[in-house]
Parts: structure tokens; C-alpha cells; sequence
């Protein structure tokens, strides 16, 4: 996984895009300012950070040259077990890094207010974008939208409604994949893993709806309204090009990962997380985004008790 940001005195849209505006005389090759920044894009998905750079977790900078302009810029690596690692906040009133539950109770909530603004906000403009979920939004943005929702700033909608919807949606994955446990729980976790392979549909179903029973209200709830916005998402495929299958394979691991502790029970190695672990992560989510309309009131209304050791 590789950081990416430009240096504080140079933004690379603001070099690379006035440079298709040069006056009509001007020496300047066309199209500069695209190909300028593709051969940035292409040196940042050949670069090869050294050992020593990766673990000493440094800065590494470059510079891209052409007509003229020079685009200077910085990254670094942060392994995948970094990236993958549940840390829970030392402060607990903010809202990324603290659990679910107590962030509802404070806001007096079923769903927590980032989880809402942001779906409302992706509904508004950004559900028929392309690769809305899968491509990412700019590091930076979605930084300063976290430290917006974690001091409650009063200024949240106005700068979500002039922030690049790919960076709001950015922050709503960035939420869940910061929940101290994941929002399926750490707990249940090794349940789901076996509900998903059980070959007979009756049992998988009855199986797959009793563990959504078994979820705390609040994690269950917001489950159920992040299920119905995906839903929503991936019947514009046609025009954002996001099918229940892709939205289960960016969601899945997010929703389902397990913290670093209960990881150490079920997982033996780092490649087992990236081989047969997030298959199924993926293939839990989408069981249930292919569902029929799951009810929060009848879910707790059946009180069918299944066990999963068949």
C-alpha cells in the first residue's frame, strides 16, 4: 500500500491541469498536463521502495520533469499488516477508533451520524460516479473529513457538500475499518466463516439470518442501512459500474476483518488473510446483499435458534 502526497508547495492538479489552459501562442507541446500527470501515475505504480526505506518508514521523494515543469512529490510504504491492524482511540469521543456502541449512545442514534451524512451525501451525488467505493479518494481530504466527524465540527455539511465525493466515500470505509472489532462483531466471526460454507441453502439461510439476530442492536441496525444503500449503489451499475460483487469484495474484508487478537486464533499467516479469509469475507457480504429486504423488527420478531454445528 503506498501513501501518496504532494509536497506542501506543490499540489499536482493545480501544476498539472492550468497547463491545458497555456495561451494559444504558447511553445508548450499539448496536452502537457495529462501526459505529465500519467507519467506520474506510471512512476508511483513502478516505484520500488528499498528494505532499508520500508523499515525505517521514510519518506521517499521524486521528481518528473517534462516541457518545462517540474512535478515534485513524496510517498512512503505502510505494510499491509499495518494497514490491516484494528487500533482502538485513546480518546473515546471522538467517533473512528471507538466502538460503535458507544457512539450511538452518545449521539442518541441507530446509526451513527458519519455513517448517515456520508450515505445520504454518496445518494445525493455520487451514486451513479464511476467506481464509487473502489476508487479512492485523495489521502488528504478524506485526513481532514476524519478530524471534522471526530470534533463534531459544526462546519461537517458544509464541507462534505464541497468535498470530492470520492473522498466521503473514502471516509465512510475508513470508519468501519477502523472499529476497534469489526461492525460484524470479533466474536461471530469464526460462525460466519462456517455459515457461508454450509452447501445445503436451508441451512446456510437459517444460519446466515440467526447470526444477524445475534449482533448487538446497533451493529445490526447499521448493517441493515448500510445493506440497503449498497443495494441502492449497485442498481446504477449499468452507469458506475459497481456490482454487488464489487461493493462485497471492497466491503467485505472492511465489515468483516477481525481485530489483531482474534486474527492471531484464526488466521497463521499474512497470505492467509489475502487468500481464503477475504474470499469469504467477500462472499458473506454478498449472500446478504443478494438477499431478498431483510428487516430489522422481523428479525427480532423470529425467534427460530439455529446452531451452526451441523
Amino acid at each position: 500500500m503506498t501513501d501518496v502526497l504532494p509536497q506542501p508547495d506543490c499540489s499536482l492538479k493545480a501544476v498539472c491541469e492550468p497547463l491545458e489552459l497555456e495561451e494559444p501562442g504558447s511553445k508548450r507541446p499539448p496536452n502537457t498536463g495529462a501526459r505529465l500527470w500519467g507519467r506520474v501515475r506510471s512512476k508511483l505504480l513502478r516505484q520500488k521502495l528499498d528494505p532499508q526505506t520500508v523499515e525505517t518508514k521514510n519518506w521517499h521523494t521524486d521528481v518528473i520533469e517534462m516541457n518545462g515543469i517540474k512535478v515534485e512529490f513524496s510517498m512512503k510504504f505502510t505494510s499491509r499488516d499495518m494497514s490491516l491492524k484494528r487500533t482502538p482511540s485513546k480518546k473515546q469521543t471522538g467517533v473512528f477508533g471507538v466502538k460503535i456502541s458507544v457512539v450511538t449512545k452518545r449521539e442518541r442514534s441507530k446509526v451513527p451520524y458519519i455513517v448517515r451524512q456520508c450515505v445520504e451525501e454518496v445518494e445525493k451525488r455520487g451514486i451513479e460516479e464511476v467506481g464509487i467505493y473502489r476508487i479512492s479518494g485523495v489521502a488528504t481530504d478524506i485526513q481532514a473529513l476524519k478530524a471534522v466527524f471526530d470534533a463534531n465540527n459544526k462546519d461537517i455539511l458544509l464541507m462534505l457538500s464541497d468535498m470530492d465525493i470520492n473522498a466521503i466515500a473514502g471516509t465512510l470505509k475508513l470508519y468501519f475499518r477502523e472499529l476497534p472489532e469489526p461492525l460484524l462483531t470479533d466474536r461471530l466471526y469464526p460462525a460466519f466463516m462456517e455459515g457461508i460454507a454450509l452447501s445445503d441453502p436451508a441451512a446456510k439461510e437459517n444460519c446466515m439470518m440467526h447470526l444477524l439476530r445475534t449482533l448487538p442492536d446497533p451493529n445490526l441496525i447499521t448493517f441493515l442501512f448500510l445493506l440497503e444503500h449498497l443495494k441502492r449503489v449497485a442498481e446504477k451499475e449499468p452507469i458506475n459500474k459497481m456490482s454487488l460483487h464489487n461493493l462485497a469484495t471492497v466491503f467485505g474484508p472492511t465489515l468483516l476483518r477481525p481485530s489483531e487478537v482474534e486474527s492471531k486464533a484464526h488466521l497463521t499467516s499474512t497470505a492467509d488473510i489475502w487468500s481464503h479469509d477475504v474470499m469469504a469475507q467477500v462472499q458473506v457480504l454478498l449472500y446478504y446483499l443478494q438477499h431478498p429486504p431483510i428487516s430489522f423488527a422481523e428479525l427480532k420478531r423470529n425467534t427460530l435458534y439455529f446452531s451452526t454445528d451441523v
